[in-house]
């Protein structure tokens, strides 16, 4: 598609997008919205699955939905610029445009091509929290600016608008984050941060810029969370999610669920928590046992897994009301069809510029200052995923380290990667020795899973999540008392 055809397409998906949050402050939407829907089926093209576009006249069907409500709050709480920014950014230019443009350059290059990309700008953190290597390798490493234009540059080059921040802590390069959010109004930027460093100045320029949305990490309650982050943290992580509610911001909860919190962070109670201080989204992140200090105890097992998993799914079901969307990165693997990394969906660049095709596989062949990315998408490495996708038909199990660490271990072998762990280069033998006895107990009860929660049925069936409703009501109601108890 031309530049004329691209700025002439992108004109009409705006139109539609303002009129969409026009109709939102109506009292009944749906008849109107479903007309828009309709609309943007054709505009698409095929590039969105013709099941998205039913469960999205699904969810905006009923006024009075848990979802609609969902969308009404984010309609009416969320700074407009920000919404517009990131529906046209995300929607059109990510989940159009951008799916053309990926799908052509697959077909050229015969290799991955991403719709987001993963970068750490520092290793330098503000905290530190137990069992991270940031506040020990502080200021060591970093993206100069110029080199995150090229990332960007690049990425748009392949159709990627979407550019997610970690670390260390991003918000210590603040500043250029904003001049790259500015420079580049058609992408978006999200921030995966401890939020201590975001103040109201912060705040003020995120939203005039409406590209940047934040990912505020927390480990549980009071309890969970100061014993990792240190004492305070808790109430901190609570007054900036206030703050970034009064100044009308986008943001999101980044959960790591391990063993030992796994309840705490999806019950009632702590969800509830979650949507009073202005939250809608949760990513959660299945605990990985990566690095010298990892503790295998905290790997969930196999009964705590499948009650995560149906938890998950229980709250995105028209069972629950919680008016948050979570997004669990381990689980959802087969709404993605397996693993996502290596290029198909994401990679990431560590602040040392190393490209690796997962934030949790720490190995490399490529460097982002010595190779383009499309060259490091066709590294052995990178080809080694891409051939190997999906590593199961199982896609509750997707991981070919977690679930699957003898793919990991042929992988590295055969492509001569290194280890780019910043603290303790490890050998790939040591670190999948880690995952082989959870993959093992893993295995048989997630192949009895796939048969409830498989291709048919990704939610379960209605007589499933039924007894599922019943069940997680009771698992409410016994963790409540617990918690009054420790209290």
């Amino acid at each position: 598609m031309g530049q004329f055809a691209y700025r002439t397409e992108a004109a009409i998906a705006d139109l539609c997008l303002r009129k969409v949050m026009k109709v939102m402050k109506e009292d009944d939407p749906s008849k109107k919205l479903l007309k828009i829907i309709d609309f943007s089926e054709k505009l698409s093209r095929g590039s969105y699955t013709g099941a998205g576009f039913a469960n999205a006249r699904k969810a905006v069907s009923d006024p009075n939905s848990r979802w609609m409500r969902w969308m009404r709050r984010a309609f009416n709480e969320v700074d407009e610029n920000i919404l517009h920014t990131h529906f046209m950014n995300i929607a059109y230019r990510t989940g159009i445009w951008g799916i053309r443009q990926k799908i052509r350059l697959i077909n050229e290059h015969g290799c991955n091509i991403p719709s987001l990309i993963l970068f750490d700008p520092t290793t330098a953190c503000n905290m530190h929290c137990k069992g991270c290597w940031a506040a020990e390798y502080g200021n060591r490493y970093n993206l100069d600016f110029e080199t995150m234009c090229s990332i960007v540059d690049q990425g748009r080059e392949l159709g990627t608008f979407i550019y997610l921040m970690t670390g260390g802590e991003p918000t210590v390069r603040a500043k250029d984050i904003i001049r790259l959010a500015e420079k580049y109004p058609d992408c978006c930027f999200h921030l995966y941060t401890n939020g201590t460093l975001i103040d109201d100045a912060m705040c003020e320029e995120f939203r005039r810029l409406g590209n940047i949305s934040v990912a505020l990490s927390i480990e549980g309650f009071e309890s969970e969370t100061d014993s990792r982050r240190g004492e305070g943290s808790f109430s901190k992580a609570l007054e900036t999610m206030d703050r970034m509610k009064r100044h009308k911001l986008l943001f999101a909860c980044s959960i790591c669920y391990t063993s030992a919190n796994y309840k705490s962070v999806t019950s009632d109670d702590f969800l509830q928590l979650l949507i009073d201080h202005g939250c809608r989204l949760i990513w959660y992140f299945h605990y990985m046992p990566v690095g010298a200090g990892a503790v295998t105890s905290l790997l969930l097992n196999k009964e705590q897994r499948a009650e995560m998993i149906e938890r998950i799914r229980f709250l995105r079901s028209d069972e629950s009301e919680m008016e948050i969307f979570p997004a669990d990165f381990q689980n959802d693997g087969q709404f993605v069809g397996g693993c996502i990394a290596g290029g198909r969906s994401y990679f990431h660049i560590n602040a040392n510029g190393d490209m690796e095709p997962c934030v949790f596989i720490h190995y490399s062949d490529s460097n982002i200052h010595e190779k383009t990315i499309l060259e490091a998408l066709k590294s052995p490495l990178f080809m080694a995923y891409h051939d190997g996708q999906p590593f199961n038909k199982n896609h509750l199990r997707p991981c070919p380290m977690l679930e699957n660490p003898e793919y990991l271990r042929k992988i590295v072998r055969e492509t001569g990667s290194k280890s780019t762990d910043y603290s303790c280069p490890e050998d790939v033998d040591t670190v999948c020795a880690r995952c082989d006895a959870y993959a093992s107990q893993w295995k048989d009860e997630a192949n009895e899973m796939w048969q409830e929660f498989g291709p048919e049925h990704p939610l379960g069936t209605e007589e499933h999540l039924k007894t599922v409703a019943a069940k997680q009501a009771e698992l409410q109601a016994e963790y409540a008392d617990s918690r009054k108890k420790e209290a």
